[in-house]
C-alpha cells in the first residue's frame, strides 16, 4: 500500500461538484485510497451530505439560495433544490450504495451522532469502511460511546490549534479516543511527528495543494494527505518517490 494515502476532498472537488455522486465516482476512477465527505442532519432527521451550513455557496440556481440553515429544512426540501451538481443533496445511504472506497466521514453537525449510530448498527458492512472525523471534539467523544467500533480522527487547522486544547494535542487525542490526527501543515515539527508515531497514531495532512506540500508530507512520513485534486496529488507523490521533485 502506498504511503501517504491519497484522500479525495469532498470527492474530487477540483474537477466535479463537491459532495456529489459524480464527484465520488470520479474520485474512485482516479483511484483514491479514501473519500472525505461531510454529513449533516435534516429537520426531519435524515442524514445527508453537505459541507456548509447553508446551500448558498453550492447553489446551482435560485432554488437553492436564501433557504436558511440546512438543518431547518426537510429532506424533501433539500432534494427539490438544484445545486451545482444539477441535483439536490445526496443522502448518506445513496453515497454508500454508490461507492466502494473507504470513507472518511466528517461530522459537521453534532446532532448527527445518534443517527449515525443507528445507521451503522443496521449497516455494519458500511461501518467497516468508515472513519468518523470532526473538528468537534464533543461529537467524537459521543461517537466513541455510541459507535465504538468505528474509528475516529480529530481535525485541526494546524498544530497550534491542536495545542490549545486542555492538555495539548495529547489531551485532544485522549478526550476523543482518536486514532488519527488530521492536521494542517502549520506549526508541525519533526518532534511532534516523532511523538505522534510513538503513540501509534496516524498522521493525515491537509490541504495538499502543491508539490512542496507533498515533499513535506513524505518527509514527515505522513500516513495520508487530503487533496482537492487527488489525481494531481498522485502525480506529485510519484515525482517525490522517484526523486524527480
Amino acid at each position: 500500500m502506498r504511503k501517504p494515502l491519497i484522500v479525495g476532498h469532498r470527492g474530487a472537488m477540483a474537477h466535479a461538484p463537491e459532495n456529489s455522486l459524480e464527484g465520488y465516482a470520479l474520485a474512485e476512477r482516479i483511484g483514491v485510497d479514501e473519500i472525505e465527505l461531510d454529513v449533516r442532519l435534516s429537520a426531519d432527521e435524515h442524514l445527508f451530505l453537505l459541507h456548509d451550513g447553508t446551500l448558498d455557496r453550492t447553489a446551482g440556481d435560485d432554488s437553492a439560495r436564501d433557504r436558511g440553515p440546512v438543518g431547518e429544512l426537510t429532506l424533501a426540501q433539500l432534494r427539490e433544490v438544484v445545486l451545482d451538481s444539477g441535483h439536490g443533496v445526496v443522502t448518506l445511504a445513496e453515497m454508500y450504495d454508490a461507492t466502494s472506497a473507504f470513507i472518511q466521514l466528517e461530522i459537521k453537525a453534532p446532532e448527527t451522532v445518534p443517527y449515525l449510530a443507528r445507521y451503522f448498527e443496521s449497516h455494519p458492512e458500511q461501518a467497516q469502511r468508515t472513519m468518523l472525523t470532526s473538528f468537534k471534539e464533543g461529537a467524537l467523544r459521543e461517537a466513541a460511546e455510541l459507535i465504538p467500533g468505528v474509528p475516529r480522527g480529530v481535525i485541526r487547522h494546524d498544530m497550534t490549534k491542536a495545542e490549545q486544547f486542555d492538555g495539548g494535542w495529547q489531551g485532544l487525542v485522549e478526550h476523543t479516543g482518536a486514532s488519527r490526527l488530521c492536521l494542517g501543515f502549520g506549526g508541525l515539527t519533526d518532534e511532534h511527528v516523532r511523538e505522534i508515531k510513538e503513540r501509534g497514531l496516524e498522521l493525515h495532512l491537509w490541504p495538499m495543494r502543491s508539490l512542496e506540500d507533498m515533499r513535506d508530507a513524505v518527509r514527515f512520513g505522513a500516513d495520508g494527505v487530503t487533496a482537492d485534486d487527488p489525481e494531481l496529488a498522485q502525480d506529485w507523490l510519484r515525482q517525490v518517490k522517484e526523486g524527480a521533485a
